[in-house]
């Protein structure tokens, strides 16, 4: 069985999974909310607001009355409960030059409430006093919302700008005691309540948006993967509001755990698409991000693979060189043979319409297994050049690589000089039967996509273009989840 190291087939596709990495202030990878998206967005916000505000305790009133030469009376509100939200299908998402406004209409509402009378007269010292309860249905509300999101030192700052609410009518229904007879003085408290509906909502929709800021500023800006690399989850400038689209940059390169990454150039802006369909959310990294990942796994010394078992063992035997190499079954006759192989620069990839291209220096080092000893006999510098696709199927990435060409040079051997073109017919073969295979099988398994605990993707496909990989998806919320509660990965 060969040794290897199990992150070399997964670089092709492991930097699909980060939101963001390594150094610098230029952006590399974007996330683009499209109008189905914001409108998905605003539905989840919309019903994780109706959860938190629901139950919801509004202050309660007192109001005294005089009556010339007959005494008083005291009537009183107290316990005032709402406890239902119906807002409908009437809400929209509108986006301005830097922040979104959500206005939802047409909501009804249910609110529960105790009140009390009572009566004195300055002539009798009995007191006539009643009690019961009270529902009021709640019609015509609107609220609207205006959220502000500004990068914050590498950080999503929310800040709920505006908040308004207000209340078209109030039917109050009273039982309990002699109901019918106190209607009218409980009417006179339906200012108090409709004041402190459009008081309450607004003042628990801001705290619930300062949780929501909490929650974004504490996500971690750098993540581990393992000891060798690392992600600084860093935005970059503000979001870019479009006309029915906000675009979030990230810094999107991934680090070393033990050294930086160079910085890489960022590409001139690139266009998202989706190829024309229209998609809840498009993730687009460019092909920095893939070089930034191969490269801190070649500098952390990852890239390391060897192989001592192949489909035919006798490649691994000097005695089926015998006629390609003379000299080494000479000199180590039917020895077995182990294939020793590093990278001798970081692989580079390169991203196409049409493919993705991959070209790899790697150094193959011919150890014979010569008694107890290991000798190493050749260096042979190969430099592959593979191409293949990325494909999405449900919530899972998959890809394939082909050989393209390759190219041979002899770096040092112990057993004389020999020319190329006559190894070329035997690398090929090994590329084609071992290398290609075990990346394929690796990439075939597929990748998950990582989400946010109570977020599922939906019909996930990869466009690529110039330089740039986009994965386009839609998404689902299981509504069970509570949105202060999530998880970040």
């Amino acid at each position: 069985m060969a040794h290897h190291h199990h992150l070399l087939p997964s670089l092709l596709l492991l930097s699909l999974f980060a939101s963001a990495a390594a150094t610098g202030d230029e952006a590399h990878l974007s996330a683009v909310i499209g109008d189905t998206g914001l409108a998905f967005a605003k539905d989840v916000l919309i019903g994780e607001a109706v959860r938190s505000l629901t139950p919801l305790r509004l202050p309660g009133a007192e109001k005294a009355f005089r009556l010339p030469f007959l005494g008083g009376i005291r009537a009183a509100v107290s316990n005032i409960t709402l406890f239902h939200l119906d807002v409908g299908d009437d809400s929209v998402v509108r986006l301005g030059d830097s922040a979104l406004v959500v206005v939802a209409s047409g909501i009804t509402a249910n609110i529960s409430m105790a009140w009390s009378y009572s009566y004195y007269s300055w002539y009798f010292p009995v007191e006539i006093s009643d009690s019961g309860t009270a529902s009021i249905l709640v019609q015509g509300m609107e609220v609207g919302t205006t959220m502000e999101i500004k990068n914050y030192n590498g950080s999503l700052a929310l800040n709920a700008t505006q908040c308004g609410c207000s209340v078209k009518d109030l039917v109050i229904s009273l039982d309990g005691g002699a109901s019918w007879f106190y209607q009218g003085f409980i009417n006179a408290f339906e200012d108090h309540i409709r004041a402190a509906v459009e008081k309450v909502i607004p003042e628990n929709i801001i705290e619930s948006t300062s949780k929501l800021d909490s929650l974004l500023q504490g996500l971690p800006r750098s993540v581990s993967l393992d000891n060798v690399t690392s992600l600084n989850m860093t935005f970059v400038n503000d979001p870019q509001y479009g006309n029915s689209s906000i675009e979030f940059d990230i810094n999107g390169l991934f680090a070393s755990a033990v050294a930086k990454t160079s910085n890489l150039q960022k590409h001139p802006q690139l266009s998202l698409s989706c190829g024309g369909a229209s998609n809840m959310l498009l993730l687009s990294l460019d092909e920095d991000v893939f070089n930034s990942a191969l490269e801190a796994y070649f500098k952390a010394g990852s890239m390391h693979w060897v192989v001592d078992k192949v489909p035919d063992q006798s490649l691994l035997n000097t005695a089926g060189w015998k006629f390609i190499i003379p000299r080494l079954y000479w000199n180590y006759p039917n020895d077995d043979m182990v294939l020793n192989i590093s990278m001798a620069s970081s692989p580079v990839m390169r991203i196409t319409s049409d493919k993705i291209g991959a070209t790899i220096n790697a150094d193959m080092i011919i150890d014979v297994l010569h008694g107890t000893e290991t000798v190493p006999v050749a260096c042979i510098s190969v430099v592959v050049s593979a191409s293949g696709v990325v494909e999405a199927s449900s919530n899972k990435v998959y890809g394939t690589v082909d050989l393209d060409n390759f190219s041979l040079s002899l770096k040092w051997s112990k057993i004389g000089n020999f020319h190329m073109s006559l190894i070329q017919g035997v690398i090929r073969v090994f590329l084609n039967t071992v290398c290609m295979p075990y990346l394929n099988s690796h990439l075939g398994n597929g990748y998950i996509l990582p989400v946010v605990h109570g977020f599922t993707l939906k019909d996930v496909h990869v466009v690529t273009d110039t330089e740039q990989l986009t994965l386009c998806s839609d998404i689902t919320f299981a509504n069970a989840s509570r949105l202060a509660a999530l998880p970040v990965l």
